[in-house]
């Protein structure tokens, strides 16, 4: 079903279930977050590289629901804020409306239905591998903090995997864009097995240097 949407253009992606900060500085999008707040909290974040523009936008670019959790007004007007991802929209056609911001005619954009048996296999693979490229990069950045908790849900699990790793906008809008959990995972089990022999290694080589040739990490 179609449904008209604010829509905010930005050089970054947002996924379901995953937050984002935000920092509203420009006059037409103060103007959308206010209204937003004195509505249902909610508009579309639509990704759009930063030297294409927005009119680089067209029927069929898809993009994500964000829902306002916080704002915090500054003195001069500008706002920061932290919206959260929800559903993945289709947008169908920019509509004319009295707002200085861009509204769209949307159309929902969900997954195709897929094993959930090989669904299940691909994302405790993909877990298993989040977690030791999340601790060798920890370990390298000297951080205690845990491993982030990864949802139970396998195409959730890709999502979250997406925005905590390394990843340029246009590869993150094709995780996005894409309606197959199963390719999602792929993709990510082959981002993050290219990265964690080597981050593996270096980790190694830090606890080593860390410890000055003592302790443990020293013993061959």
């Amino acid at each position: 079903m179609s449904r008209l949407l604010p829509l905010f253009p930005l050089p970054v992606v947002l996924f379901p279930g995953t937050p984002l900060p935000l920092h509203i500085f420009e006059p037409r999008y103060r103007t959308l977050l206010a209204d937003c707040m004195d509505g249902d909290r909610r508009f579309g974040i639509i990704f759009s590289p930063e030297a294409a523009g927005e009119e680089s936008l067209a029927a069929g670019s898809v993009g994500c629901v964000a829902r306002i959790e916080s704002a915090q007004g500054l003195p001069d007007g500008r706002s920061n804020i932290v919206v959260a991802g929800q559903a993945r929209f289709a947008l169908e056609r920019f509509v004319d409306t009295p707002h200085p911001y861009h509204v769209g005619e949307v159309a929902d954009y969900e997954d195709e239905a897929e094993s959930s048996s090989l669904l299940d296999e691909l994302s405790e693979r993909v877990r298993g591998m989040f977690t030791r490229v999340a601790r060798a990069a920890r370990t390298l950045a000297d951080d205690p903090d845990p491993v982030p908790p990864l949802p139970d849900d396998p195409a959730q699990i890709s999502f979250n995997i997406a925005s905590m790793i390394d990843l340029d906008g246009p590869q993150r809008q094709l995780l996005l864009v894409s309606r197959s959990p199963a390719h999602r995972l792929r993709e990510l089990e082959s981002l993050l097995g290219t990265a964690v022999s080597a981050l593996e290694a270096r980790a190694q080589v830090h606890l080593h240097a860390k410890s000055n040739g003592h302790g443990p990490s020293a013993a061959i």
